[in-house]
Order: structure tokens, then C-alpha cells, then sequence
């Protein structure tokens, strides 16, 4: 089951604040709702909404179909079909933020995210596959930070496992984060809920991994985008 990694670092203030992060996901390292859906019952978008806030907050579920937390009932798991697990990213479970871009250090830190939690559901239709899949954080601020919005640089990927990994699909995320005043640590929750793909055989479906981490580099990554063309008069 993935845990949350501690940064390696030298300094009191940062290792205080990855100690707080740990704290939070201690005995949260990935709960699952469910391995799989019955072919053709993907369920509603609001549905895996509701669940995922049950599980990450303890709300109420509205109906008895959002119940939270645990695995689906034995009913809805086919015995034919797995769903891959999940895995927080080596060197990839905690981010940090230093003041106007500098490296985080005991008077520079801005703030630090990590992941606490993760979970995913899976239904298949037809000759594809389709995963939803939750993940909870949590943004600690540093002294250097202040309240606001911050972007957390965010990555998804389904990975082949093997002798040569192979990446089947993945995606970057910029996750919004509102930090209200007064406070000085924020949970957040990121959903994807169109992790689609064609299915493979069970053999090769066994070695698939959904890999979840904190990307910096992932804005450089992104095609740019297009200006738009200036109107000429006439």
C-alpha cells in the first residue's frame, strides 16, 4: 500500500512541516472504494463526488448508494476483472515552495503539500476500461507563506510495469488551493474521473500501476498555448 515518503532535508522548520504532513496521512495510506463495477455500470459523476468527500472528510453520503469508505459490496465486484492499485510516486509525495522561487529553507519556506490519501473505482464498458480516482492533500504553510491561492503542481499516470515501463495514459494538474487567514493548513482533493483506456488482457492488466506524485516540471512539459490573433482594423 502506498505511504507518504518524508523530504529529505537538513533544516528544523521544513522537517517540522513534512513531520505535520506525515501526521495528517499517518494510517491513511490508500483507501480503496471499490476494485471494479459490473460492465456498463460506471455510476454518476456527483455519486464518486459524494463518495470521495465521505471518505476524505466523514460527510454524509446522500443515499444509500454513496455510502462511505471500504471496498464496494461483493455484488458489484466481477470476479474476472481487477483494478489496478495505487501508488504515490518515489521522491514525488511531498512538494515544497520557496519565497519568489528560492529553495525552501528555514526562513524562505512558503509552504509544502503532501498526499494523504488515495482511492480509485473502475468500471468497464465494452472493450475499454474507465478509472476514477481521488486523491487528498494537504497544504502546510511555512513562514515565508501568507493566505491566498496557490497552484499544486499535480500528475496522474497508468503505467505498464515491466522490464521497459510503458505509460498508457497520464495528465498534469494544476490544483487550486485557497488558503484562508488565520490558517495555517488547508486540505484539498483533486478528481479525475475519465482515466480511460482500452482494455488489455488480464495478463498485462495485472502489471498496470496508477501512479500519483507532485510534478514541478510539468507546466514545462505542457504544448504551449496559442495567442490569440489580434483583430486588425479597418
Amino acid at each position: 500500500m502506498p505511504v507518504v515518503r518524508r523530504s529529505q532535508t537538513g533544516n528544523s522548520v521544513v522537517s517540522a512541516v513534512v513531520l505535520a504532513l506525515g501526521l495528517v496521512a499517518g494510517g491513511c495510506s490508500a483507501d480503496l472504494l471499490g476494485s471494479s463495477q459490473p460492465s456498463g455500470a460506471s455510476g454518476s459523476s456527483s455519486s464518486f463526488k459524494d463518495r470521495m468527500n465521505a471518505l476524505f472528510f466523514g460527510s454524509p453520503a446522500k443515499t444509500g448508494a454513496d455510502q462511505p469508505g471500504g471496498k464496494e459490496t461483493a455484488a458489484n465486484t466481477p470476479g474476472d476483472v481487477d483494478c489496478p492499485g495505487i501508488d504515490i510516486r518515489s521522491g514525488a509525495s511531498t512538494y515544497s515552495l520557496g519565497a519568489q522561487g528560492a529553495d525552501a529553507t528555514p526562513t524562505t519556506l512558503r509552504y509544502q503539500a503532501g498526499i494523504a490519501r488515495t482511492a480509485r473505482e473502475c468500471a468497464v464498458l465494452g472493450a475499454t476500461m474507465t478509472i476514477k480516482v481521488g486523491v487528498q492533500g494537504r497544504v502546510i504553510l511555512g513562514p515565508a507563506g501568507g493566505p491566498g491561492q496557490i497552484d499544486v503542481p499535480m500528475r496522474l499516470a497508468l503505467v505498464q510495469e515491466g522490464p521497459e515501463p510503458k505509460t498508457v495514459w497520464t495528465k498534469f494538474y494544476r490544483v487550486p488551493v485557497t488558503i484562508p487567514a488565520g490558517q495555517t493548513n488547508v486540505p484539498f482533493v483533486q478528481i479525475e474521473e475519465d482515466m480511460t483506456f482500452p482494455m488489455p488482457k488480464a495478463d498485462d492488466l495485472a502489471a498496470y500501476v496508477i501512479y500519483v506524485g507532485f510534478d514541478p516540471t510539468g507546466d514545462k512539459q505542457q504544448p504551449p498555448r496559442k495567442k490569440p490573433q489580434k483583430k486588425i482594423g479597418m
